[in-house]
Parts: structure tokens; C-alpha cells; sequence
């Protein structure tokens, strides 16, 4: 039985708080084991501060050929198993000044940078494993980094904007149908003639920003659909922005016995993708200023890889559709007139 279906606890029912220090509610203290040795599970509220955000942040870019992109041809790497499977890097998103911005206006809405020690870490918070319905567990064996949450629509939006100038990006995201998408979808889909369009505004307005220091991790693990309250829209991809550069995604390019001030440059922390057939099979995704990763949950088995030297820092987000109910006859494709 996996072992999430066996988790018997007891739950904190917690109250959504604005003060800077509780944007985070939840239980703390113990080992979040119980007596059954299984995971505490916690109910869990966000909440952020508001920041202002510049008119002139994250505008379109003027040359879109500056963003270069890259669509991961499984057949060709170490992983061929996964052929038919997308995933896509686009460089040059967002450069490193807008990197640093994004990243402090974040540690802002979660209450960093007020000029005093009620909220430690600027914000930073050990990141949870979702079990669904709010409920969240801290297992620090499986998942080991820090984490703060922001939901910012407007933000989000200036985002993907910038990803949609990428080369062939609106065109492939825009609508999800037919064989092409059957490895995204399910191998059902095509029969079924389901049609899926993009949401309005693109991703989840919840940017997940992540943190992880030396030895911390996120065990392999394929990322669960996301559906809303109500049930109209679902999450087909998932979107990596890594807002740091890693020695080897600069490949030699800096000297890594330089001895100065500056913070620790990061080693390790690549987003790898794993093999099922055989464990050693890997494929590295490496952080580097504004590289967004793009990559479809169904069956792409990954990892947040650990990380050697340094810090890394990332934001993910989801790409949400609805299915297109607009020219969907019945089973035998007859439309009737009105």
C-alpha cells in the first residue's frame, strides 16, 4: 500500500493570519512524527504581503530572438524511454538584475527586509509535502529545502509573457489536442477528442519560490496534476524559472577557487530527470539565470538533485487548461441545429 493511503493523524486546523511573522501558519515544534510513526499532517493557509510592483518590471522584451529554446529530444539522450515525452529550456528569459528583483520583492511578501528580526530568514520557511485539501506534512527525507509562497497573478502573467515570445512557444501551449499531446494527455485522449485550452492568464497565480542550501534535496518524484476548487481547469505542466546561475551550467566559465567576499557560486542543485528502466540513467536541467524549464507531469520522473556548494533558487509555477466544450457533438460526432 503506498505509504501516503496509510497516514491515520490527527489534524491542526489552523487560522489564516496577516501578521508578517504568521503569513505561514501551521504547527510546530516535535519531530512531525506521530505515535504511529507516520507524518503529521497539517492544514495549511497562505497568505502574503502586498508589494508594490513596478509598472516597468518584467516588460515584454524588444528583440524576443534573444530567448533561446530548446525542446529536449528524448530519442537522442540517455533517457530514450521517455520519446514522445515534452519538455523544453528556453535561456534568456529574464536577466539577472530582474532575477535579484523578483527574488526580493518574494522574501518581501513573506516579510523580509522589514529592518527587524520578527520574521527570520527573510521569510524563508521549510518546505512541505502536499497531501491534498490543504493538508501538508513535513518529511525532511524526502523533501529538504525552504520555500515561500506568493500568489501574484500580475507578476505570474509578466512571466509568461516573456516565455510566449520564445520561438513556437504560444503555438505548441495555446491548445492541447489530438496525437501530438497524447503522451501530455493520456493515451486516451485522442479517441476521446478532448481539447484543451490554456487558461487566460496562463500558469497558477501561486509562484512557489524554493530554496535549497548544501545537502538539501527533493527525492525523485513525478509532479501530481493541480485542479481548482471547481473543478474547470487542471494542470498539465509544470514551469521551473531559476533565478541563480550553477558552475556547471557556465561550464568552465568561472574559477571556482576564487577567493573573495561574494557568496559560494552553486554546485549541484540540477533538475534531473531519472530513468525507470535502469536507476543509473540520468538527464541534468542546470540552474542558470533566468532558464526556464517547462515539462509535462504525466510520467517524467525528477528530481531536485542535491546540492553541493552554494545556494540555488528557483520559482515554480503550473500551467493550467480547460477542456473546450464549445464544439464537442455526441458519440457519434452528429452536432444538432438549434
Amino acid at each position: 500500500m503506498d505509504r501516503t493511503t496509510k497516514i491515520k493523524t490527527r489534524f491542526a486546523l489552523l487560522k489564516e493570519n496577516a501578521k508578517a511573522n504568521e503569513l505561514v501558519k501551521c504547527t510546530e515544534g516535535g519531530d512531525n512524527v506521530n505515535a504511529d510513526g507516520l507524518p503529521t499532517m497539517q492544514k495549511i493557509f497562505y497568505s502574503s504581503l502586498p508589494v508594490e510592483i513596478p509598472d516597468d518590471f518584467l516588460l515584454p522584451l524588444q528583440d524576443p530572438a534573444t530567448i533561446k529554446v530548446n525542446q529536449i529530444n528524448w530519442s537522442k539522450t540517455t533517457l530514450p524511454e521517455y520519446k514522445g515525452c515534452y519538455a523544453v529550456i528556453l535561456d534568456n528569459v529574464i536577466n539577472e538584475a530582474e532575477c535579484n528583483q523578483l527574488l526580493h520583492m518574494a522574501e518581501c511578501s513573506a516579510g523580509g527586509h522589514l529592518g527587524d528580526e520578527s520574521v527570520p530568514d527573510h521569510g524563508w520557511r521549510p518546505a512541505m509535502v502536499n497531501a491534498g485539501r490543504n493538508y501538508e506534512f513535513l518529511d525532511m527525507r524526502y523533501r529538504n529545502s525552504d520555500r515561500i509562497i506568493w500568489d501574484n497573478q500580475d507578476v505570474m502573467q509578466r512571466i509568461w509573457k516573456r516565455v510566449l515570445q520564445g520561438k513556437g512557444m504560444k503555438e505548441y501551449f495555446s491548445v492541447l489536442e489530438g496525437k501530438k499531446y497524447k503522451e501530455v494527455l493520456g493515451m486516451k485522449s485522442d479517441k476521446w477528442g478532448d481539447r484543451w485550452l490554456i487558461s487566460a492568464n496562463g500558469p497558477n497565480e501561486r509562484l512557489r519560490f524554493l530554496k535549497y542550501g548544501p545537502g538539501q534535496f527533493f527525492k525523485p518524484h513525478c509532479d501530481g496534476k493541480y485542479t481548482t476548487p471547481d473543478g474547470k481547469e487542471t494542470s498539465f505542466y509544470t514551469m521551473h524559472l531559476y533565478l541563480n546561475d550553477s558552475a556547471q551550467a557556465l561550464d568552465g566559465l568561472v574559477d571556482m577557487n576564487i577567493d573573495g567576499g561574494e557568496e559560494e557560486m552553486l554546485q549541484g542543485g540540477a533538475t534531473t530527470f531519472h530513468g525507470t528502466r535502469y536507476q543509473e540513467a540520468r538527464l541534468d536541467a542546470d540552474p542558470k539565470i533566468g532558464r526556464v524549464l517547462i515539462f509535462q507531469q504525466r510520467r517524467l520522473l525528477h528530481s531536485g538533485d542535491e546540492v553541493v556548494k552554494g545556494t540555488k533558487y528557483t520559482m515554480r509555477s503550473d500551467l493550467m487548461y480547460s477542456l473546450d466544450e464549445s464544439d464537442r457533438g455526441d458519440e457519434d460526432g452528429i452536432v444538432f441545429g438549434e
